[in-house]
């Protein structure tokens, strides 16, 4: 499955850095797929009227049930409260004794480089 495409949410700024957020959430039971997709819904959702939101995507691998959400915010305040509120917080919960070693890697990214490059950004996650 291709990554869904950047959707966009607010405008940016090219001369200004963001906080981004890389998650990679494999799934260790193919039972799971069901609800992650549902959870994936949900969180949709609340993305889509999340105050600073600048813009995300989603690379989905179901074959090997992996999961990556790339996001960038207005600032850090915005993308804690995003992650504190429901339903994301109840979904982190729901799933943990689904998942297998997830990752996360915060960093910033320049107005003009968003959306960020997927392979890039995944490979700088790697290296770290």
């Amino acid at each position: 499955m291709p990554a869904l495409p950047w959707k966009s949410f607010a405008a940016r700024e090219g001369d200004r850095e963001y906080p981004a957020l890389l998650s990679y959430l494999p799934l260790n039971k193919w039972r799971a797929i069901p609800k992650f997709m549902r959870y994936t819904f949900e969180i949709r959702r609340q993305l889509a009227d999340s105050e600073g939101l600048i813009g995300y995507s989603l690379d989905a691998n179901v074959p090997s049930r992996e999961f990556w959400t790339l996001s960038v915010w207005e600032d850090e305040e915005s993308l804690q409260r995003f992650v504190q509120q429901m339903p994301h917080s109840r979904v982190m919960t729901d799933l943990l004794p689904d998942m297998g070693q997830t990752g996360f890697f915060p960093f910033k990214v320049d107005g003009s480089s968003i959306p960020p490059d997927w392979e890039d950004t995944k490979r700088r996650m790697r290296e770290r």
